[in-house]
């Protein structure tokens, strides 16, 4: 029997070794994943005879034997395949079953269907226990083929579509991968503010967030509604406190019992607090506060501008300079007025900071980081991938293979602008110049990693002039310790460096890129108390989706995409 066992495949082996293994029920549901019963090596096979609870929606249905049993394609997202149900006429009312989206959840008996079929296994209902019935005729989902483009006009719907969950389960698994790798190295998860007072690019793009619009508007209304006092109105309350104030004299003077002064005096100060209210709404205007002909931000909730982060970096340092190493994983947003395929306002970034390390520490974690991804879809969402191969970048997997077992080319900033100079004295047209100095354009990076090398390429030390201020001057004076990860299908995939741990330097960077530096004052502290060398980088999440996935439109990798005119949801 051992040699039997040895001689067959491992998948094989692992079918013989389950055929009497019990489908495993989902933790808090009495159901079955349908991922539970056809992800297996057997396709599910080894379960036959089983009794099982699946629920999922209706991919495709259709009533066969002249209406007495229907198939049902059906699948509950926990993997790209479907469960095949068979669903006699006598169970249920077998129309209101077969349209594309319906909901159903059945219980039945799995088993082995003839042969010659596809399905290693499909599930006889004996009981149906539920139906979320649909209208094919207002269903926009219907089982045609449809564009991504389409799908974004349906955000709350386009989840059921194999593409969309393919991605979904694709981001989980990078999310997961993301933990797993900073956790495994000893890095420590910090969430970092959404609302922030500082602009870690110095760009300028930021969201603003404020209370004085929404309090103007309420302001304006509630004027509308009860009118301030006119100056007639607070004239006579002056009088009423005129008259009050010399009745309490006059008693005084009379020598009038103590309650009646009390009185009389309890009178005056109630007509000095309608007084006071009356001159106080009087000051009431509607429209945003301004002060010195500027908005008054002093009256706004927090007490200043505050804007949503375009990064999570300048923070996370904090804790860098105080427990070594860390990492943030979270939204950041960009109002930038861009319609391109790469862009989003919304947006994931994951940022680890590393201290006592330089820029050569950060592109090897980088490559380590980016590796591990690689890595964990091979192994852990090989599925879905399939089914991105097949739908949409036949290469995708072999990308992911290569770059998850080969190193990282590395070159100067200034070694690849020789490289771009090179190639276009040698007949490549680039629509943007090439010269030193330039920000690399994304078909400059692509021509690096897809052309040139045909691996992932890291460009380190850039002109300063084309970095934040954070990042550590080099001893030349003209470049900064920054790295930027570039590879195939994207270009920059993650941008980082070794940050300016020198007080007088990075104080003088601030003032040289023109920001103030009383919001920097804190950032400043870590380098006046106990500073350290440190260094971290950036990686754009959806644009690592986009790289493992061959995806070309952002917006598609990203469950609710916001760009400009678009916030749906």
């Amino acid at each position: 029997m051992a040699e039997t066992d040895q001689a067959l495949p491992p998948s094989d082996q692992l079918a013989a070794m389950n055929l009497t293994d019990t489908v495993e029920k989902h933790a808090f549901s009495d159901r079955v994943l349908i991922r539970s019963i056809v992800g297996r090596p057997d396709g599910g096979a080894g379960l036959a005879g089983q009794r099982v609870r699946a629920g999922g929606w209706v991919k495709t249905g259709r009533e066969q034997g002249k209406g007495t049993f229907a198939f049902l394609e059906l699948n509950d997202g926990s993997c790209p395949a479907n469960l095949q149900v068979i669903v006699d006429a006598g169970l249920a009312v077998l129309s209101k079953l077969v349209a594309t989206g319906t909901c159903v959840m059945v219980d039945g008996i799995l088993k082995v269907p003839p042969e010659g079929t596809r399905q290693k296994i499909e599930l006889r209902v004996e009981k149906v226990v539920s139906v979320g019935e649909v209208d094919p005729a207002k269903y926009p989902i219907p089982k045609t083929k449809l564009t991504l483009e389409f799908l974004r006009d349906h955000l709350h719907l386009r989840a059921r579509t194999n593409t969309i969950a393919a991605i979904a389960r694709i981001r989980n698994a990078l999310a997961f991968a993301t933990h797993s790798f900073f956790q495994e190295h000893n890095f420590l998860y910090v969430h970092t503010p959404i609302l922030t007072t500082s602009d870690c690019e110095g760009a300028g793009e930021m969201f603003q967030v404020t209370t004085l619009i929404s309090e103007s508007e309420k302001l304006e209304k509630e004027l509308i509604k009860n009118p301030p006092p006119s100056e007639v109105d607070i004239e006579a309350a002056r009088q009423v406190v005129s008259e009050r104030g010399e009745a309490v004299k006059q008693l005084k003077a009379a020598k009038a019992s103590k309650s009646e002064i009390t009185a009389s005096v309890a009178e005056l100060n109630k007509a000095k607090e309608n007084l006071s209210k009356l001159e106080e709404r009087a000051k009431l205007k509607p429209g945003i506060p301004k002060k010195d002909g500027k908005i008054d931000y002093t009256q706004d909730f927090f007490a200043r501008q505050a804007f949503l982060t375009v990064s999570g970096q300048l923070q996370v340092e904090t804790y860098a300079c105080a427990v070594s190493n860390v990492y943030t994983f979270g939204p950041t947003f960009r109002a930038e007025h861009s319609h391109t395929s790469r862009h989003l306002a919304e947006f994931w970034m994951v940022e680890p900071e590393i201290a006592f390390a330089d820029l050569q520490d950060d592109m090897n974690c980088a490559e380590a980081y980016v590796k591990y991804m690689c890595n964990w879809l091979l192994d852990k969402c090989l599925d879905d991938m399939q089914f991105m191969a097949k739908s949409y970048d036949k290469g995708c997997i072999d990308r992911l293979r290569m770059v998850a077992s080969i190193p990282f080319v590395r070159i100067s900033y200034t070694e690849a602008v020789e490289l771009l100079e090179e190639a276009v004295k040698g007949g490549k047209k680039f629509e943007n110049e090439v010269k030193w100095g330039i920000d690399l354009a994304s078909e400059h990076e692509r021509y690096l990693t897809e052309v040139k090398f045909q691996k992932p390429v890291i460009v380190y030390n850039y002109p300063k002039g084309i970095k934040a201020f954070y990042m550590r001057l080099n001893d030349d004076l003209k470049t900064v310790a920054a790295m930027d990860v570039l590879v195939p299908k994207v270009g920059e995939l993650i941008g980082g460096s070794q940050r300016e741990e020198r007080y007088e330097v990075i104080r003088e960077r601030i003032l040289e890129v023109g920001l103030p530096l009383e919001p920097y004052e804190w950032y400043l502290d870590l380098r006046r108390f106990g500073t350290v060398k440190h260094c971290g980088f950036g990686l754009g999440f959806e644009r690592m989706i986009l790289f493992a996935t061959g995806i070309e439109n952002i917006r598609d990798v990203i469950p609710f995409p916001r760009y400009p005119g678009r916030a749906d949801l």
